[in-house]
C-alpha cells in the first residue's frame, strides 16, 4: 500500500500477494458499480483478459450472493452451492474450493473479495480474517476515489451513484449543498499495528473504560428502574461484556490491525449481519451497537468527534437520525441550507426552529446516513419531501431554476408586505409571527407582520451552556421589544422538559416526558427560575406594554400561582422604584384538553389565550407528534378538532377575551383558510409562511366560507371530510392554498 503505484497496478499487486500469502491459485476482486453490477478489476490465477470484462448482477452467483447479504462464503466444492454460476470468460471451472468476502465500509457493500483453490478444503478462521481486513484496506481506496476511471468510460462506482430518498415535506424551500453528517462516523486512518501486544493493552484500556462509564450511568440516583433509559443502558452494558465481541477485537488486532481499526473492522461485520437479520428486534438494535462502536473509537482515538463544517466550505446540509432543536443551533446558520432527517414529524421542536431560521427540512428520508459521505452533493426538496445525494448535472440544474423560481415568487409576497391584510369582505386580521431568537427579529419588518404572537424564551435557555443570568434575558427581551417598534410582543414563559431539556437543569428521566415535568408544572416548583424571568421581563418592558402568557395550563389553580408570583414581583420592583410596563396583560395557552372544560371559569382569568395547536392537536387526539407511524394518521382539519376551536372563539367572545393560535396550522394557506372561516382574526406563524397566507385571504370572502364551514360542522353524516370541503371550497373560488 505504501508503494507508489498506479491504482490499476496496486490492485494487480494486492491480489498477488493475497494469493502468494494464503497458497491460493486464484484471487479475483470484484467492485460494485452505481448500476449493480459486480466487474472484476483484478485477478491472479484467471483469466487476465476478463478484468473489467466479467460481470454478475449483485444476487447473481456466488459473488453477487455475497454482496447482496453481506455475508462471507466459505465453500469446500463451489460448483455444487445452488448460486454458483460459471462465466466462461474466466476459466474458473477447474476451482473447487471458494472463500468469499464483502468489501465493506459503514455497513455497505462496496465489493466482493475471493480465493479459490483446485484442492477441495475449507479455510481456516484465520485465514477468512486477515482476508476480512485487506478487505478494509480496500474499501478505503474505493471510498477515496482511487478506483475511478479505470473501467470503461461512464462506469461509475456504487458509492458515488446518485441516490433518491422519499421522505416528508417538513419544512418548505429547497436547499443545495454539501453533506453534514451531525453524528459523523469516526474515520480509522492508522490500520495497521507494529506491536500487537501494546494495542491489545490499549484495547483492554478503553474497553474497560468504556464498562465503567455505562455502570457509572445505571449506578446514579436519578436513572430511573425501569424504562427506555434503563433499558438502552443495560443492552450497552451487555455487550460491553460480550466475550464473543472482545474477542473478535482481539484477534483482529492480533492479525494486525491497530486497536480502533478492530472495531471498526468488527463494527463493520455486525452492522452488515444486522441490517440483514429478519428479526426487527435485532435490526432496531443495530443503533445501540453502532453507538458503542462510536464511543469505544472515541476513547481510543482521543477525542469527541469532528467538529461541524470541518473540511468543507460553502454551503452545507445536514444529515442526521434525529437531533434536539438546541443540537440545531450550535451550527453556523449562514451555512446551513437544509436538513435531512431519518426520523422526526412535522411539530418536531427542532423542525419548529429549522422552520424559524427558513431551513428547508425532509425527514423520513430512511437510509440517508449511511449512504451519505461527508462532503457529497446534496439537494434537499423541502416542496416535495425528497433527497437527492450526489445528483446528476441535469437534475441540478432543475433544481437551481426551481430556487429561481421561488425567488421570483417571494419577490411577489414581498410585494404584498405593505398591503393590509384584510378580507375581500373587509375582516381585518391580524398576521403574527413567531420567535425565539434574535436572528428572527429583522423578519418582523421584512415580512410585514402585525407583531410577534409568540416569543419562545426558551430558546434563550436552550443554547447556553449555563442559566443565563436575569441581565442578559432583560437585554434580549429589551431586543426583541426595540425591534417590534410598537407592536405586540407575547412571551412565553419559560417551557422546557419534555423533549426540550436544558444541560444545567438537573431533570430525571421520564417514561413520558411530553405529558411530564414540564413548561408551567416545572417552573411553579421551581419558583427562582420563574421570577428570575418574570423580573427579567417586567424591567424590559420599562414604559411599554408588557405581555406574559404560561405555557401548558391544565389547572386553573396552576394560573392563579403563575398571576401570583408575577404580582409579587411587580409589588417588588415597585418597591425599589424601577421603571414598570405602562400595561400588563397575562394569558394562557390552551394545549391541554381540560381547558376546553374550564373555559368559562379561564376566560375570567386572563387578557388574552393562545391556542398552541401543536400540543393540543397532539394530546386531543392521544398522537404522538414524533412517531412518524402515527403523526399523519390524524388530520388537524377534522370536524372534531374544529368543533373544539370554535367553543374556544365562542368562550373568548362571551367574555371579551381575545384568542389567538399560534402553532403549525396557522402557517398553513389552506388551514389558514378554516382558521379564518372559524372566525379567528388573529393567528401567529413563521416569517415564510406570511406571505403565502396573506395572499390567501386577500382572495377569501370569510363571511361567506363562515357559512358554509358552520352548515358543513352541522352536518351529523358529510358526504366529505373537512379538509376536501375546504380543497373543494378553495379551488371553486380560485383562493390560493
Amino acid at each position: 500500500m505504501a508503494e507508489p503505484l498506479e491504482a490499476q497496478a496496486r490492485l494487480d499487486e494486492i491480489v498477488r500477494q493475497i494469493a502468494a500469502n494464503m497458497v491460493a491459485e486464484v484471487c479475483s476482486l470484484y467492485v460494485l458499480r452505481a448500476d449493480g453490477i459486480l466487474e472484476l478489476y483484478a485477478t491472479q490465477g484467471l483469466n487476465p483478459g476478463s478484468v473489467h470484462l466479467a460481470q454478475l448482477r449483485l444476487g447473481e452467483g456466488l459473488v453477487g450472493t455475497i454482496a447482496a447479504t453481506a455475508r462471507a462464503l466459505n465453500l469446500q466444492d463451489a460448483q455444487k452451492h445452488p448460486a454458483f454460476t460459471y462465466l466462461p470468460e474466466t476459466g474458473e471451472e477447474i476451482f473447487y474450493s471458494f472463500m468469499g468476502v464483502p468489501i465493506l465500509r459503514a455497513g455497505r457493500t462496496l465489493g466482493v473479495l475471493v480465493v479459490q483453490n483446485k484442492e477441495k478444503r475449507i479455510y481456516r478462521d484465520e485465514e477468512t480474517e486477515a482476508l476480512e481486513t485487506v478487505a478494509m484496506v480496500v474499501a478505503e481506496m474505493i471510498a477515496a476515489g482511487s478506483l475511478e476511471g479505470l473501467s470503461r468510460p461512464g462506469v461509475v462506482l456504487d458509492l458515488s451513484r446518485p441516490v433518491h430518498f422519499e421522505g416528508l415535506a417538513l419544512a418548505d424551500g429547497i436547499g443545495l449543498g454539501h453533506v453534514i453528517l451531525h453524528e459523523p462516523r469516526v474515520v480509522v486512518t492508522n490500520l495497521f499495528n507494529e506491536d500487537a501486544e501494546a494495542e491489545v493493552a490499549r484495547l483492554e484500556k478503553a474497553v474497560s473504560s468504556l464498562r465503567i462509564s455505562i455502570e457509572d450511568m445505571l449506578q446514579r440516583r436519578d436513572m430511573a428502574a425501569e424504562g427506555e433509559h434503563r433499558a438502552v443502558l443495560e443492552a450497552y452494558r451487555m455487550f460491553a461484556h460480550d466475550r464473543g465481541w472482545v474477542r473478535r477485537l482481539e484477534e483482529a488486532v492480533r492479525n494486525g490491525l491497530t486497536a480502533e481499526a478492530s472495531v471498526e473492522k468488527v463494527q463493520n461485520d455486525m452492522r452488515a449481519r444486522m441490517m440483514h437479520a429478519s428479526d426487527p428486534f435485532l435490526r432496531e438494535r443495530l443503533h445501540d451497537f453502532d453507538d458503542l462502536a462510536n464511543r469505544l473509537l472515541r476513547q481510543l482515538m482521543g477525542r469527541d468527534g469532528d467538529m461541524f463544517g470541518d473540511g468543507v466550505a460553502g454551503d452545507v446540509v445536514i444529515v442526521a437520525r434525529s437531533m434536539g432543536a438546541a443540537e440545531l443551533l450550535d451550527y453556523r446558520r449562514e451555512q446551513i441550507r437544509g436538513l435531512v432527517l431519518e426520523e422526526g414529524g412535522a411539530t418536531s421542536h427542532v423542525v419548529i426552529v429549522a422552520r424559524a431560521l427558513g431551513i428547508p427540512v425532509v425527514g423520513q428520508a430512511k437510509g440517508a446516513v449511511s449512504m451519505a459521505e461527508k462532503g457529497d452533493a446534496i439537494i434537499v426538496d423541502g416542496e416535495e419531501g425528497a433527497v437527492h445525494l450526489r445528483p446528476p448535472a441535469d437534475v441540478e440544474k432543475v433544481f437551481v431554476e426551481r430556487v429561481q423560481f421561488r425567488a421570483k415568487r417571494q419577490q411577489r409576497y414581498q410585494a404584498l408586505r405593505d398591503v393590509p391584510a384584510r378580507t375581500r369582505d373587509g375582516q381585518d386580521v391580524a398576521l403574527l409571527m413567531n420567535a425565539g431568537l434574535l436572528v428572527d427579529l429583522p423578519q418582523v419588518e421584512a415580512a410585514g407582520a402585525a407583531g410577534i404572537g409568540l416569543f419562545r424564551t426558551e430558546l434563550q435557555f436552550m443554547i447556553a451552556s449555563t442559566m443565563p443570568k436575569t441581565s442578559d434575558q432583560e437585554r434580549l427581551y429589551s431586543a426583541v421589544l426595540d425591534a417590534a417598534d410598537g407592536k405586540p410582543v407575547t412571551f412565553r414563559t419559560l417551557d422546557v422538559g419534555g423533549d426540550k431539556v436544558l444541560p444545567y437543569l438537573h431533570q430525571s428521566p421520564e417514561e413520558n416526558p411530553a405529558l411530564g415535568y414540564r413548561a408551567l408544572r416545572l417552573a411553579l416548583d421551581r419558583p427562582g427560575l420563574m421570577r428570575t424571568q418574570l423580573r427579567a421581563l417586567l424591567k424590559a418592558s420599562a414604559g411599554r406594554e408588557l405581555r406574559v402568557m404560561f405555557p401548558m395550563v391544565t389547572d386553573l389553580e396552576e394560573l392563579r400561582q403563575a398571576r401570583d408570583l408575577i404580582s409579587r414581583e411587580f409589588k417588588h420592583l415597585t418597591r425599589f422604584a424601577h421603571a414598570m410596563p405602562r400595561r400588563l396583560k397575562l394569558g394562557a395557552m390552551i394545549e391541554v384538553p381540560s381547558l376546553l372544560f374550564q373555559l368559562d371559569e379561564l376566560m375570567q382569568l386572563v387578557d388574552f389565550v393562545s391556542i398552541g395547536s401543536n400540543d393540543l392537536f397532539q394530546f386531543f387526539c392521544a398522537v404522538d407528534r414524533g412517531n412518524a407511524q402515527i403523526s399523519g394518521r390524524f388530520d388537524d382539519l377534522s370536524s372534531p378538532f374544529m368543533r373544539a376551536l370554535r367553543e374556544i372563539l365562542d368562550a373568548g367572545q362571551r367574555h371579551s377575551v381575545s384568542v389567538t393560535l399560534c402553532g403549525e396550522m396557522a402557517g398553513r394557506p389552506l388551514s389558514a383558510m378554516a382558521l379564518i372561516g372559524l372566525g379567528f382574526r388573529s393567528i401567529s406563524m413563521t416569517s415564510s409562511a406570511i406571505g403565502p397566507v396573506k395572499a390567501m385571504l386577500l382572495e377569501l370572502d370569510a363571511e361567506d366560507l363562515h357559512r358554509t364551514i358552520t352548515a358543513h360542522l352541522a352536518e351529523r353524516h358529510p358526504r366529505q371530510t373537512f379538509r376536501q370541503m375546504l380543497e373543494d371550497y378553495a379551488q371553486a373560488h380560485a383562493i390560493p392554498h
